[in-house]
């Protein structure tokens, strides 16, 4: 049997039947619980032949059921070390009221797919999952191993998940190449016609921290100067008001070089002209300055009651290259008020992926193949990964969910209607299995 005997129409439908299922397992974190995720995932390997399936709980006292699973398609090392496809199995929470479907009914309507995890990640799974069973299928001889690892907790820093397995079990992380979520397909890019393939080789870290003040507790009705809901607002508003420098680090000037040299930005990149994209492009934006969102506020128990305490959390990501010690030195001076404290909660980096190599030569054949005039442009994620631990590692690990999406449908991602349709899932199911197949045999 060769890849042109694959029948695409049936393995895209058993995908998208898959995709249906995987999606109805809530695997919202916090709490996680991903154990019935992996255990199915392991069904539809061992249905497949696949039985080389490892489990590793990271389960204690606090949080259970958080389970992560490796399978292995063997290879006979000729090709060097493992080739490894890392998902995801948790996904973040819901708001139900703003979706417009069952976020976990996993429905299929129209061409599409609904649900929390669709793309972010239990979707590039199944792209991932298809691959690996086509190659098991047709009994290709592989020259590396494939690994197929299904980690636990992303969503909340990987403790239950990657950093867990990086601590109690490194030799799950002995990979030559790593290929993850971090970066996707546009249908058009930077207001071109024209699609294009992001695919990041390195992410911003996180740089997460909690403000904390307190105060005079009192009656409402006698307002006075030391209320921590005050003070915490006039921190707030601080951060808000900092002007942060626009920087374009290394790996996003190679982006934006080969993205004005394959036509998808007109002016030759500077200074000037990126900080002008950057107004006009939200995106660009996030990739050219250390970025902060409020995120949580909490303060008071009664309409009446001036509260003694306040609380807010500050969701930071940094550039490659940033200092986060240094990064948070600056806020403490910006917030100018030694009354509030700053808890660093989450604090992670990681160094840069090369772009010169075997993978990435496989990825823009690949796409070249797929979709006509497609390029792949080496790129910076806004949100952390896994990918950080291999990374850290000395890895290659890229973020490249390969799907071309609208920014209505990129924006639905750890937002309300997240969804994906079939005609993307095939295209993921396909390019990775051609990505395979130039880089493992």
């Amino acid at each position: 049997m060769s890849p042109s005997d694959i029948d695409w129409d049936a393995a895209t439908e058993e995908a998208t039947e898959l995709l249906s299922q995987y999606i109805r397992i809530n695997t919202t974190n916090p709490p996680g619980n991903e154990e019935p995720a992996a255990r199915f995932l392991e069904k539809i390997l061992r249905e497949n032949g696949i039985d080389d399936i490892s489990f590793y709980d990271a389960s204690d006292e606090t949080s259970k059921g958080r389970l992560n699973m490796l399978a292995r398609l063997p290879g006979d090392g000729s090709g060097g070390k493992p080739f490894v496809l890392v998902n995801h199995t948790d996904v973040v929470p819901v708001e139900r009221e703003g979706w417009d479907e069952d976020p976990f009914a996993g429905l299929v309507k129209d061409g599409v797919i609904w649900g929390r995890g669709a793309v972010d990640m239990k979707g590039m799974g199944m792209m991932e999952l298809t691959a690996m069973l086509q190659l098991k299928r047709q009994g290709i001889p592989l020259k590396r191993d494939i690994v197929f690892l299904a980690v636990a907790d992303e969503e909340a820093g990987s403790d239950y998940g990657a950093e867990f397995l990086a601590r109690e079990h490194p030799e799950t992380l002995d990979a030559e190449f790593v290929l993850n979520e971090g970066a996707w397909g546009a249908t058009d890019m930077m207001g071109s016609d024209r699609p294009a393939f992001n695919c990041a080789v390195s992410e911003k870290g996180p740089c997460w921290v909690k403000l904390t003040t307190a105060g005079r507790p009192g009656h409402g009705s006698v307002p006075h100067g030391d209320n921590a809901l005050d003070r915490l607002l006039r921190a707030l508003h601080n951060v808000q008001e900092w002007k942060r420098p626009r920087t374009v680090v290394p790996e996003l000037a190679e982006f934006f070089a080969q993205a004005h040299e394959a036509g998808y930005v007109a002016d030759e990149p500077s200074d000037g002209s990126i900080k002008e994209l950057a107004e006009r492009n939200p995106l660009i934006s996030a990739l050219t300055s250390n970025t902060i969102s409020i995120t949580t506020i909490n303060s008071g128990v009664k309409h009446n009651v001036i509260p003694a305490t306040a609380e807010a959390t500050l969701d930071c990501r940094l550039l490659p290259g940033t200092d986060p010690d240094a990064f948070i030195e600056e806020l403490r001076g910006v917030i100018d008020d030694p009354e509030v404290a700053i808890e660093r909660v989450l604090v992670s980096s990681t160094p840069t992926s090369p772009i010169d190599t075997e993978l990435m030569s496989a990825i823009k054949a690949v796409a070249r193949d797929h979709v006509e005039d497609a390029t792949v442009l080496p790129s910076v994620s806004t949100g952390f990964t896994d990918s950080r631990v291999f990374r850290s590692r000395g890895v290659t690990a890229y973020g490249f969910i390969p799907a071309l999406m609208t920014a209505q449908e990129s924006i639905t991602i750890h937002g309300h209607n997240e969804r994906i349709t079939i005609e993307n899932l095939r295209l993921g199911c396909q390019m990775i299995y051609d990505i395979l197949l130039r880089t493992c045999t």
